[in-house]
């Protein structure tokens, strides 16, 4: 790989409190490859200078940033977490290209609010303040929302509570209001999404993942194993999975197929009897319970799957 593709940088907004300590950065264009050689040469961009100083609501001050990070090695403070995030969600990088190691320690725990982020050392103290002024809290987390930092092109969010930043959202994909989508995870063409993407699962063109329906990532439970949804292919309402599907498969409804699960794979009139995971990524299945015995099948099917109902997407 060259430095091309392992460098980054960029200049940042940083907020920080009154011990200098960081508690969120914007890069509103982060930049892939080696940073320039000169000062000379790192710009910054206007909108950035006019945005720093102190806010005294928040007992912040804001300042511009220059980082410089190799994205194979691991992140090594806020201001690399948080340009590590930017180049996902601005589709520079994909998911589960670049090193993550040490993001989630590097990134500290803030009060994510209407006017921006607040210590939590400070929250109390500042709250009768905020609350007269109409300031609303969005959350207490490490991980902000998307669209606070970041604009994806052609995209619906119905909820913007829904989506962390770090999201990759390919154009032409909607989030419906119970819709979920961690960092490090997303969509690679126009999707439905109505359930969970966990971190570190990708979702190919034109699939659908149904209402309630959940996808398990890797940082529950320390699992390792990355899952992905090929193109086409339908999570029905309330289903889940642990393992991958490939392009053109279908999970009935209310179904969790986890790696461990045992079914029976129905095929050219013959059965065998298996783990789910030995399908894992395997074109054209449908999986399904049957009612009558209630075992768990998966059928060889023929024919495209689902098509997204154009109307809905950007």
């Amino acid at each position: 790989m060259s430095e091309e593709t392992t460098k980054a940088w960029g200049h940042g907004l940083a907020t920080k409190d009154a011990e200098g300590h960081v508690l969120d950065v914007w890069f509103p264009e982060p930049k892939l490859g080696p940073a320039p050689k000169t000062d000379a040469l790192w710009v910054v961009p206007k909108e950035l200078d006019s945005l720093v100083g102190s806010d005294p609501r928040r007992a912040i001050e804001t300042q511009v940033v220059r980082t410089e990070i190799d994205l194979t090695k691991p992140v090594s403070s806020t201001e690399d977490a948080y340009l590590r995030l930017h180049l996902i969600s601005h589709l520079l990088v994909k998911p589960n290209s670049i090193s993550l190691e040490g993001l989630i320690a590097a990134m500290p725990i803030v009060a994510f609010t209407s006017i921006g982020s607040v210590s939590l050392n400070d929250l109390d103290r500042l709250r009768p303040a905020l609350t007269k002024a109409g300031v609303v809290i969005h959350a207490v987390d490490k991980f902000p929302r998307l669209l606070d930092y970041v604009t994806p092109k052609k995209v619906r969010i119905a909820d913007a509570s829904r989506v962390r930043l770090g999201a990759y959202l390919s154009p032409g994909t909607t989030v419906m209001h119970e819709g979920f989508v961690n960092f490090n995870a997303g969509t690679l063409g126009a999707s439905m999404v109505e359930g969970r993407i966990s971190q570190g699962v990708v979702v190919g063109d034109g699939s659908d993942i149904g209402g309630g329906a959940s996808i398990m990532g890797t940082l529950s439970g320390g699992g390792k194993q990355q899952v992905s949804i090929g193109k086409r292919a339908l999570l029905g309402a309330n289903s889940g999975i642990g393992i991958s599907i490939g392009n053109d498969c279908v999970v009935e409804a209310g179904l969790y197929v986890t790696a461990g699960t045992k079914l029976t794979l129905i095929a050219d009139g013959k059965e065998q009897n298996l783990k789910a995971v030995e399908l894992s990524g395997i074109d054209n299945l449908l999986f399904r319970r049957n009612s009558m015995t209630g075992r768990v099948e998966a059928l060889v099917r023929t024919g495209a799957g689902v098509e997204l109902n154009k109307d809905l997407h950007p």
